[in-house]
């Protein structure tokens, strides 16, 4: 009798650790995607108070009938544009990062042109509507890194516990799959060139 019950409490203690085991990964893996649930939100939120800078910041600038109607309108359709992608966050493939992270880049080159054309108008820039609005977008741009940066440290650490044994086999019973980053933008590893 005392042969067999050793076996059967070797199984059973072995079996116990191995649920506690697949139990607290699956629970990890679902507080870490949360994180990264609430982290895409603020990415989100931040993104979307730039947008809803913008059409004040246009009509601010449109006031100046001389100005170049063209900057504006390829701000407005950046905008348009960088709005209409929403990305839910159980759908933050690497590609779908991407895709949003193009809208956003396309909207900040505009916002970029259009504030450089503004250099050439003295009292534009002396506004103080323009004045506050630039202001609120600057630190607004400054909101969004510090989002992004949150979001993927979130991801990596996400996604190195997914990738750690035995974590990775159990990821892939559940169906965990990698998250995607925010990356720089293409051309960020050069530095603008100044004229004088």
């Amino acid at each position: 009798m005392k042969k067999i019950l050793i076996p059967i409490i070797i199984i059973a203690v072995i079996g116990f650790i191995a649920y506690n085991k697949a139990v607290g990964v699956y629970n990890t893996f679902v507080q870490t995607e949360e994180t990264i649930n609430g982290q895409w939100a603020e990415v989100e939120t931040q993104y979307q108070r730039r947008a809803d800078l913008i059409p004040n910041l246009v009509n601010t600038v449109k006031g100046y009938a001389d100005f170049e109607q063209e900057t504006l309108t390829n701000v407005i359709e950046a905008r348009s544009k960088a709005t209409s992608i929403n990305l839910q966050a159980d759908d933050l493939s690497p590609e779908n990062i991407a895709k949003f992270q193009d809208a956003q880049d396309q909207l900040s080159g505009s916002l970029s042109r259009l504030l450089v054309a503004v250099e050439r108008y003295p009292d534009l820039k002396a506004n103080q509507n323009f004045l506050e609005l630039q202001a609120q977008l600057e630190g607004t741009e400054n909101r969004i890194a510090v989002a992004r940066r949150n979001f993927n440290q979130s991801v990596q650490s996400y996604n190195s516990n997914l990738r750690t044994f035995p974590n990775n086999i159990f990821a892939g019973w559940y169906g965990f799959e990698r998250k995607g980053y925010f990356e720089a933008s293409a051309g960020a590893e050069n530095a603008p060139t100044v004229e004088f």
